[in-house]
């Protein structure tokens, strides 16, 4: 990855930039795993990370798996070597802002469905209701609420256009 000389500042890209890379929703160890995967200049083994960065082989494996899930680091292959090697997705505004938005979108279109769910509920409930001034003035703040939701989806779904072309 780099020389003796280099591995200080080597060090302190990874325990600075792993802050940023928190900020996307990481644990700590996966920053720092995809950072080193990153700074390295070949793709590497479960066992040259697990060395490098001081952890278990179960521990790296685990990590690597939610960086692939993320789509922020690949499995490549080279002849003659039997174990999987892994790299780091080198477009990294695209990776991180990509996945970033997909989170945001899920979480969005999750608390949306609620949302819906409850507004349905208080629809036969209302019927019912003895005040309905009150759940009328409810039903109005629940529809800006989705609303909102609505806005902040669309915004992200644009981003997220923006960024992928």
């Amino acid at each position: 990855m780099v020389t003796p000389n280099n591995t200080k500042i080597a060090d302190k890209i990874i325990i600075e930039f792993s802050k940023t890379i928190e900020m996307f929703g990481l644990t700590t160890l996966e920053a720092r795993l995809f950072i080193y995967l990153y700074l390295s200049e070949e793709a590497l083994t479960l066992d040259e990370m697990s060395e490098a960065l001081g952890k278990s082989k179960t521990s790296m494996s685990t990590n690597i798996r939610s960086l692939l899930e993320l789509n922020l680091v690949t499995r490549v292959w080279k002849k003659g070597i039997r174990k999987d090697l892994y790299e780091a997705n080198s477009q990294l505004f695209k990776a991180f802002m990509n996945t970033y938005l997909n989170r945001w979108i899920d979480a969005t279109n999750q608390q949306l469905d609620g949302l819906e769910d409850i507004k349905q509920l208080s629809k036969t409930e209302g019927e019912n209701n003895p005040s309905i001034k009150d759940h009328k003035q409810l039903m109005n703040r629940l529809d800006n609420i989705i609303s909102f939701h609505l806005q902040i989806e669309m915004l992200f779904n644009e981003m997220k256009q923006n960024i992928n072309r």
